[in-house]
């Protein structure tokens, strides 16, 4: 049998459904590229209101507005980060503050590093495989 032809089994060909398959992402990403035009306009727009909420709160200096249409209000927003990971990484051990850190690891990093020390297995780290498929066309 080849990739082409029917299964007796009535189950569809391995060709066929890599067919049907390039239709749909082909159809998706044209809807995803359509819409991004006018979720991008939609979204400056938002941020065009959300400017003038923020003013108003500013030049009234208030916190927060209810109105009938609903409420809003004004908050800090902080982000924290470093251009220096060597100071900052000498700084959590020094003061031993390692809540400092996202408890996170690096994906890539780890895997080379696995892949290049079999025999070191870190404790504690827990691993998920899986199959997944990838589609390309011919």
């Amino acid at each position: 049998m080849t990739d082409t032809a029917s299964p007796a089994d009535g189950t569809v060909p391995p060709e066929k459904l890599v067919r049907v398959y390039l239709k749909m992402r082909t159809a998706r990403d044209a809807l995803v590229k359509d819409h991004e035009a006018e979720l991008s306009k939609v979204e400056a727009s938002m941020q065009q209101v959300k400017s003038a909420l923020l003013a108003y709160c500013k030049e009234h200096n208030i916190e927060s507005v209810r109105t009938k249409a609903g409420l809003f209000y004004r908050t800090i927003r902080q982000r924290y980060w470093t251009n220096d990971w060597e100071s900052m990484g000498k700084f959590v051990v020094e003061h031993n503050v390692p809540e400092l850190l996202e408890k996170r690891l690096h994906q890539g990093n780890t895997k080379t590093f696995l892949e290049q020390n079999p025999d070191l297995l870190p404790p504690g780290l827990n691993v998920d495989s899986e199959f997944t498929v990838t589609v390309r066309k011919a």
